[in-house]
């Protein structure tokens, strides 16, 4: 268009139009760079960001001074182009240009230095290779006449050549991608619960499966990391990947079992931390009750014969070590089948689990207790007990037994109990299970009033 006008309106153009252009597209330029470069947060908020539109003065000041500071002033026809005379105002100008170009390039440089990573550093690098061949662009179609060889205004291309720069590296990084409303939305559908969270620990979103296992005040918390053990935080602020990391949360008095995944992204050309959380609380409880179940009984949920026997040979090697005593007790529910037969088997296995809670009760905290089958219970007492205190022991399980009984009303059902000790009168386990299993009988069949019977 401006071709197309008289050659007189040439100078009015370039200084109201041309020139101002010029100044605010480089304004622009470096609020958008200092901005990606996450520069802006070391700048003093008082000057942020209207240092980057002081230039705009100047146009103010060249449109109320008669639009004759900032651009050329004379031009020349050729044919239909109206061209510029190159004189002192003329390179005035196109220096001024170029400096600012060179102002742009020392910026990136600059965050070069500053940047984390290899990646950061590349796009740097892109971005300074395109500011350094548009102002060569410049320099040499700028500075030099052509005439009519070339087309007007060859300098101006330079602008192209810098546009391309910033696309290829654009595309080549992916930010400032458009796609990024896709992953948003695959981010938002996911149902497991995932998190991004700066490195210092505040969240900056997450989607709604962590919201509802974690909670709004979880995740708005100063230090979101706090909520892990230390084991995840020492790897985020490591900057390490986490594969199927295992941890234990507590919310609200409740214990959550979470596997974690993390990677790390740029958000804003700012690193964050990506986690995906797995909550696998019913799984592990599967996991430990199957565990579980492999050492104990179910209905009384005391350890069974076998790792009772693996336990009670470790107390063993310990008493001979320490060269000390040890007491084994075995023990038989009288007449649980009366129970059974006259009030049913819940009242049967309620006398079970009461009896496993008495027995190991009596136990603690050093002994063990075990079911060694059907109404058939054992223990052992480490560290030398003393006869009165077996027999006190004895007495009271009688007793607390006795009492639970009561609310069945008149019932024969009692405890046989027979007593061995390590090393007087065994040396291994299965002896003094013997000889504790016969005296156990040895009472059954006396029954002269004596509760126990000490072999």
């Amino acid at each position: 268009m401006r071709n197309q006008i008289p050659l007189e309106y040439s100078p009015r153009l370039s200084s109201v139009w041309l020139s101002s252009v010029g100044i605010v597209i480089p304004g622009i330029c470096f609020h958008f760079l200092v901005k990606f470069t996450r520069l802006d947060a070391k700048m003093p908020r008082m000057i942020y960001p209207y240092v980057f539109y002081l230039p705009l003065l100047f146009v103010v000041m060249n449109l109320a001074t008669g639009a004759d500071m900032i651009s050329a002033q004379q031009f020349t026809q050729i044919g239909m182009w109206k061209l510029p005379v190159y004189n002192a105002g003329y390179y005035i100008a196109m220096t001024a240009s170029v400096a600012l170009d060179l102002l742009i390039m020392l910026l990136l440089i600059f965050a070069k230095t500053k940047a984390d990573t290899s990646e950061q550093q590349s796009i740097y690098n892109l971005l300074i290779i395109g500011i350094i061949a548009a102002v060569v662009w410049h320099t040499l179609f700028g500075y030099i006449n052509y005439g009519d060889s070339l087309p007007p205004y060859p300098y101006l291309y330079s602008g192209m050549i810098w546009c391309y720069f910033l696309r290829h590296t654009m595309r080549k990084h992916d930010f400032l991608n458009l796609l990024d409303k896709r992953y948003e939305k695959l981010f938002h559908m996911n149902p497991d619960p995932i998190v991004l969270a700066g490195l210092n620990g505040k969240v900056k979103d997450a989607n709604p499966g962590a919201i509802e296992l974690l909670g709004t005040g979880s995740i708005r918390s100063v230090s979101f990391f706090d909520l892990f053990d230390p084991g995840v935080k020492a790897h985020i602020q490591a900057k390490q990947e986490i594969h199927h990391y295992e941890t234990e949360i507590n919310l609200q008095n409740q214990r959550f079992i979470l596997l974690v995944d993390a990677d790390y992204v740029w958000v804003d050309n700012e690193q964050h931390v990506l986690l995906i959380l797995r909550d696998i609380t019913v799984q592990t409880q599967y996991q430990e009750e199957i565990r579980f179940l492999a050492f104990h009984d179910p209905l009384t949920r005391l350890p069974n014969r076998r790792y009772f026997h693996e336990k009670l040979d470790e107390a063993l090697q310990e008493a001979e070590r320490c060269q000390e005593t040890l007491a084994l007790f075995l023990i038989d529910l009288d007449n649980i089948k009366w129970l059974n037969d006259h009030l049913g088997h819940l009242a049967g296995d309620e006398a079970l689990q009461e009896a496993a809670r008495i027995i190991k009760e009596a136990a603690s905290p050093d002994g063990m207790a075990a079911r060694m089958g059907g109404d058939e219970f054992v223990m052992y007492l480490p560290h030398s007990p003393s006869e009165a205190e077996i027999l006190h022991l004895l007495d009271q399980m009688q007793l607390s037994l006795s009492r639970y009984m009561l609310k069945f009303g008149a019932n024969p059902v009692g405890m046989s109990i027979g007593v061995s000790r390590y090393p007087v009168e065994g040396q291994d386990g299965q002896a003094l299970i013997n000889i504790a299993d016969h005296a156990m009988y040895e009472m059954k069949r006396s029954r002269r009033g004596k509760d126990v019977v000490l072999s």
